[in-house]
């Protein structure tokens, strides 16, 4: 059987984990009924989560491809489904395939190079797979910048993690942000592409952006005034994707199919497809 339509044939997935980030975010951490985990997955790709009888959506893969004792994924509810999973508990079982996409270039155009990633709010949930990956082959990387902001100190997912092991790193750079003050915090107050023009970083890295489209323009406006080419910038699309093989349709965008093509771009891809996004 192809690789193709061995992921298009859901498995049953048991929730062995669920930890709340935040108000409206859970993380879950998800195997097989053996103990196992359902597929190997590169930084940056997806998987189809399903309910029966509620419906199915494609989520990011936040755990990196080399944790091998299980999957997990970073949630917002914002929806039907979403609802229902936020309601899910300890050992109740769910319906997963994958995995889907084009993943970040870790292994090709990162190698080498020192990477700056910047994320706004569930923004985050994308890029830790990738930061993770990043770390767990710390040697095959230059230095490591990290911006991540959100609303409040209470919506920044993974706070626990980054605090605890990120902040703790040689050579990984961590810079927090939240939009506006509040009781209780220390530090830098104000919206993500403000801080990376403040932050000023100098332009021989590779960009990794992901977060609302608002924050992603304006960042990538912000990494333009500093001298960064749209070739080194990348960012994640995740809009729109239904079957996550192409067949659908409704992630098509000019020539391109989100789950097929992306959802990993590098910037100047982008100038090539209409404005629909």
């Amino acid at each position: 059987m192809s690789e193709i339509h061995e992921s298009l044939i859901p498995s049953i997935g048991v929730v062995t984990d669920v930890r709340v980030d935040t108000p409206d975010v859970k993380t879950f951490r998800v195997n097989t009924l053996d103990g196992g985990i359902p597929f190997d997955h590169k930084p940056g790709q997806c998987a189809m989560i399903s309910i029966p009888g509620v419906g199915e959506a494609m989520f990011s893969i936040t755990s990196s491809p080399t944790n091998t004792d299980f999957k997990e994924f970073s949630i917002k509810k914002c929806g039907c489904l979403t609802a229902w999973l936020h309601q899910i508990e300890f050992g109740q079982q769910i319906l997963i395939r994958g995995p889907y996409g084009h993943p970040f270039p870790v292994d090709t155009e990162f190698v080498g190079k020192d990477l700056l990633f910047i994320a706004g709010g569930i923004g985050l949930a994308p890029l830790r797979s990738v930061i993770n990956y990043c770390r767990h082959y710390r040697d095959r990387y230059g230095k490591i910048d990290i911006v991540y902001g959100s609303r409040s100190k209470d919506d920044l997912v993974d706070y626990p993690e980054i605090i605890n092991e990120w902040y703790r790193e040689e050579g990984i750079n961590v810079h927090l942000t939240i939009d506006c003050p509040q009781e209780g915090w220390d530090g830098h107050v104000g919206f993500v592409p403000d801080y990376v023009k403040e932050l000023n970083f100098d332009t021989n890295k590779i960009g990794i952006i992901c977060g609302p489209p608002i924050m992603i323009k304006f960042t990538l406006s912000v990494l333009q005034e500093l001298g960064f080419e749209k070739t080194q910038v990348y960012t994640t699309m995740e809009l729109r994707m239904k079957c996550g093989i192409g067949k659908c349709g409704r992630c098509n965008i000019g020539d391109k199919y989100v789950c097929k093509d992306g959802p990993v771009f590098r910037c100047d891809q982008l100038d090539e497809l209409p404005n629909e996004y």
